[in-house]
């Protein structure tokens, strides 16, 4: 780890989680001078933002950061969310990347001289940091999105954000409300259900996808059609990128599929989207018919895309799978569905919201966000020069918004530091 640095730095970056440590390695090979400051610990929001029975969405062949290899026995298993940090603390030594801990950035602003940038954090044995570049690595994910509709919620209900779920046994007695349908919401529904909780789930409009497809992996599928690697700048559909994540899990040796009707299944109470609170009641929409045969449709389409690449490659097709989870539910499933329930007399004792998060940039002090406090860039590049982000979705392609795509993107963004300093 690093220690106290003086004098000028060539490039500070900011967040020692994947995307951090992958541009780091960069530099590191670069030969800059530089530092990594984390809040917390490596890895952080792995840590602190994920439940105790959390495993990863993508497989362990895809989770190797720059240089590395993966060389445990289960490249198509599904790391916990531990094996994960581990994984990150082992290669901050193996590189000797000098990421400093405990360290939180309090300012990002213009140095005085006009000549690079100065970085305040909260640590008062760090000297004030002088940088020529800094990269901003801490994710726009950061802060819980809780939605306004909350402040309507009884008091007696106990409320938390995905960010602070952690177990079952944690929550008081009663039925547990879930709000929204991506894949944290699925996934603690199938939590809570598997400790005996009654579960009512608010979903919306969100894409499904099958776990496995003719005997491989959706993930190798699609990094083989090239699927992964289509760029923003090429999407016909440009609002896609803001689009939940879609239902999936890497519970399991080879993960499985999540959908609404085997959640339904399973035991959970389906709702539509939740629209407002009245007096201890929670009105959803009539709509969870039509977000069925959205995810059901949408895992079609998915399946129909790969059907036609095995065709154009030549490939013999693998046969298919039975899959319960990703058999279409009957037409017209969660037509009858409740709109309104008392929260009271439903017995519900805890609200989960898995509402998403948003970005914190409000200690960059440099006009290289937009009016909604979110990056400005051009493949990460800002337009302020000498700053960069990286390590967040739709960065350059689909796949910068997982590990996978670490590589390539903080590769770029190294090449563009070094176009700037050399």
């Amino acid at each position: 780890m690093a220690n106290t640095h003086s004098g000028e730095l060539d490039v500070v970056v900011v967040g020692a989680g994947q995307a951090g440590l992958g541009v780091s390695y960069f530099l590191k090979r670069d030969r800059r001078r530089f530092v990594v400051l984390e809040r917390g610990r490596i890895g952080e929001t792995w840590r602190s933002q994920r439940w105790d029975s959390f495993a990863l969405n993508t497989p362990n062949w895809s989770n190797v950061l720059p240089g590395d290899t993966y060389e445990g026995p289960e490249p198509d298993g599904f790391w916990h969310r531990d094996e994960l940090v581990m994984s990150f603390e082992r290669y901050a030594a193996k590189f000797d990347l000098p990421v400093r801990t405990g360290v939180t950035v309090t300012s990002v602003e213009a140095s005085p001289s006009g000549d690079g940038f100065v970085v305040d954090t909260d640590d008062p044995d760090l000297e004030r940091l002088e940088a020529r570049a800094v990269v901003l690595a801490s994710g726009i994910l950061q802060t819980p999105n809780i939605p306004a509709i909350s402040k309507k919620i009884p008091n007696s209900i106990v409320q938390l954000h995905t960010a602070g779920y952690r177990s079952p046994e944690a929550f008081p007695a009663g039925a547990v409300v879930v709000v929204g349908g991506g894949q944290s919401g699925c996934q603690i529904v199938e939590d809570l259900l598997a400790s005996g909780r009654t579960v009512y789930l608010c979903t919306s409009k969100v894409a499904r996808l099958p776990r496995r497809y003719r005997g491989r992996e959706i993930l190798e599928w699609w990094s083989e059609m090239g699927f992964l690697d289509v760029a923003v700048d090429d999407l016909e559909d440009p609002s896609v990128r803001f689009a939940t994540q879609p239902q999936i899990s890497g519970l399991g040796r080879y993960g499985h599929t999540v959908s609404l009707q085997q959640l339904e299944r399973d035991g959970a109470r389906l709702l539509g989207k939740l629209i407002d609170v009245e007096d201890g009641v929670l009105i959803t929409d009539d709509r969870l018919a039509e977000y069925i045969k959205f995810s059901d449709d949408k895992s079609t389409d998915f399946k129909q895309d790969i059907d036609a690449y095995i065709q154009r490659a030549g490939i013999v097709p693998p046969p298919l799978e039975d899959d319960a989870a990703d058999l279409p539910a009957a037409p017209g499933a969660g037509g009858g569905a409740p709109t309104r329930i008392d929260l009271k007399e439903a017995n519900v004792a805890s609200i989960i919201w898995c509402t998403g998060f948003t970005a914190d940039f409000g200690w960059v002090r440099l006009p290289v966000l937009d009016g909604d406090g979110m990056p400005v860039h051009k493949r990460g590049v800002a337009r302020v020069p000498g700053i960069f982000f990286v390590g967040f979705p739709w960065l350059h392609s689909r796949k910068s918004g997982i590990i996978l795509g670490i590589e390539e993107d903080s590769r770029y963004v190294a090449s563009a530091i070094a176009e700037l300093l050399d």
